[in-house]
This record gives C-alpha cells, sequence and structure tokens, in this order.
C-alpha cells in the first residue's frame, strides 16, 4: 500500500500544504470479490443471532485496499503524483458477488 505522505489522497478539491499545478484526468481502480461458500454459511448462521460478519468486513477491507491501490497506479500512469475527490462505490453483481470501485480525479501537487 502506498503511504499518503508518499501519495497524497483527499476526498476534497484539494489537499492541505499542496498547490495543484496539473490536472491529469479522470482514474479509477475496480474489483470484483465474491463470497465463498463458506463465507456464506457463516454469515447466514450469524444472520440469525446477530452481530458483526467479520468474513464479510475482512473481504469488503481488503477489496477496498486493492481498487485503491488501483486507482493509484492508473494515476502514476497518467503521471499524476496525488488524487482529488476520491469516492468510494460499492455494489452487489448477484448474491456472492461485490464490486468496489474507487474513483477521482489525478494531479500533481507541489507543497506548498
Amino acid at each position: 500500500m502506498v503511504s499518503v505522505n508518499e501519495f497524497p489522497i483527499s476526498s476534497a478539491n484539494d489537499i492541505p500544504g499542496f498547490r495543484i499545478v496539473e490536472t491529469k484526468g479522470f482514474i479509477y481502480g475496480l474489483t470484483v470479490r465474491s463470497r465463498g461458500a463458506g463465507g456464506q454459511i457463516g454469515a447466514g448462521v450469524k444472520s440469525i443471532f446477530g452481530g458483526e460478519i467479520r468474513q464479510y468486513v475482512t473481504m469488503m477491507e481488503e477489496s477496498r485496499d486493492e481498487a485503491l491501490t488501483r486507482a493509484i497506479e492508473h494515476a502514476k500512469e497518467l503521471g499524476a503524483n496525488a488524487i482529488v475527490a476520491i469516492r468510494f462505490d460499492s455494489n452487489e453483481i448477484s448474491q456472492s458477488m461485490q464490486e468496489i470501485l474507487v474513483y477521482g480525479t489525478a494531479v500533481v501537487v507541489e507543497k506548498e
């Protein structure tokens, strides 16, 4: 995973302490994950009694990190050194698959 110090990222349209000197364009990172049968059975039992379904939390955290890494790679391919206006989106593709999309604007920044 890239450190925010190495590659600044912001959900706002700017990054405090940096000045945007060039906009490179729209970027995204995407991953689709499938919930395995074991996880679905465990989740089914957990849903009866209530509580957090840890297998799904772990899967979503890993998916988010993978999509973010892909977005950063896409930004670097465009020559950017930061991302602004970053957003995360999640969508169920089927009962066993989940999509995570990260998108934003790739920019070149300089420290102020």
